[in-house]
């Protein structure tokens, strides 16, 4: 019986291990992560600015497994090692005939054990709770967020709407390294978000970076800092240490160059934010939509491989995307046209209910936002 390992359990690699066990009954399937559950990471913000129940967004792991009869195996991979097929994980060896590598991305501290030990992140679930709690029993005068991308600007946003709530007149700043927020996006996104943050009263400090913090205070360059400040740390990701370890090619990020087909090795597959895939003459950026097909279709060529049978080419459907904002002036572009205000909210949202798992979770996300209960 051909054994499929998948390392990583986020929205690529549950793609490919959900639909590898409907359509394939003879094989061997187990899916290995550090972390017990899934996590819906494009709703965490909403656990602060909307207060989403968290429960919805952390599906357990080991539940899935079972419901959907593949093998579970809570560790955290150290190495992969490609010629003998075998993958490293805590003080087990796992051999396999497939890999697939899913295993995302992390928080990128660039060094700074300051930052590191003392700045809030928004990689889990656990950390949007872990932040929430902070930030309802204690008072700050200034929030600083680090990073001015897709994750900087919505949390921006949804605290933004949580000091609101509670009455709070607490000073929000995003300080970016480079010269402009949202990084290549075109120029009227930019703009429009631009004008959402004089709205919303929140500040950016473009080419500037965060030093360190001490306590409650945080340095920025320029001699500049903060009191009484509490910082999140979204500044850039990086993959993780096995796969910079890998004897492959990759981009800065530590992105794995994959073929047509996705893989690395006729064996080893790559998909998600783990994998650099070139599209016509550019590479993908990361998305929850391209892990998701990219699942998809992992796992329909290792069948085609199996059976002998040329694989299939990926070639991506590029929905468009959308920057959720808390106060529902979002802005984004979808199908190719231009969308701003309430409707970029709501197709986010739909989107979201959507890929959301299991229909308890997709009801109860539905209620919390109609007010319902």
């Amino acid at each position: 019986m051909p054994k499929v390992v998948i390392i990583g359990c986020g929205f690529g690699g549950l793609s490919c291990a959900l639909t590898l066990s409907k359509a394939n009954r003879g094989l061997e399937i187990a899916v290995i992560d550090r972390k017990e559950t899934f996590d819906f990471l494009p709703l965490l913000p909403d656990i602060i600015g909307r207060e989403i129940n968290p429960k919805i967004l952390a599906c357990d792991i080991k539940t899935i497994a079972k419901e959907n009869g593949f093998e579970f195996i809570r560790e955290e991979v150290s190495s992969v090692e490609l010629q003998k097929r075998e993958v490293c994980a805590g003080s087990r060896k796992i051999n396999y005939d497939y890999l697939v590598i899913a295993s995302g991305t992390e928080t990128n501290f660039y060094g700074n054990d300051s930052i590191k030990n003392s700045a809030y992140t928004l990689d889990s679930v656990n950390d949007a709770v872990k932040l929430l709690s902070v930030l309802k029993e204690n008072w700050f005068d200034n929030f600083i967020i680090a990073g001015a991308g897709y994750t900087g600007i919505e949390i921006a946003t949804s605290l933004r709407r949580f000091s609101l709530g509670r009455k709070q007149n607490t000073k929000i700043t995003i300080v970016e390294k480079t010269e402009s927020i949202l990084g290549s996006l075109p120029q009227w996104i930019k703009d429009y978000t631009t004008k959402n943050f004089w709205r919303l009263k929140i500040e950016v400090l473009a080419k500037n970076t965060v030093d360190r913090i001490e306590g409650r205070v945080v340095h920025i360059s320029g001699l500049k800092m903060f009191d009484n400040a509490l910082l999140i740390w979204v500044a850039g990701v990086k993959t993780t240490r096995f796969v910079q370890e890998l004897n492959a090619n990759k981009n800065a990020q530590g992105r794995l160059t994959v073929d047509r087909y996705l893989r690395l090795d006729r064996n080893c597959f790559v998909i998600g934010d783990a994998a650099y895939v070139r599209h016509e003459r550019n590479y993908l950026r990361m998305a929850v939509q391209f892990a998701i097909t990219q699942g998809q279709l992992s796992a329909a060529n290792i069948t085609r491989s199996i059976k002998g049978k040329q694989l299939i080419e990926y070639k991506p459907v590029d929905l468009g995307y959308i920057i959720p904002m808390a106060n529902n002036y979002s802005c984004g572009s979808v199908f190719g046209l231009n969308l701003k205000g309430k409707l970029p909210t709501l197709l986010h949202f739909i989107m979201c209910t959507y890929r959301l798992y299991g229909a308890k979770n997709k009801m109860e996300f539905i209620n919390s936002l109609t007010g319902k209960k």
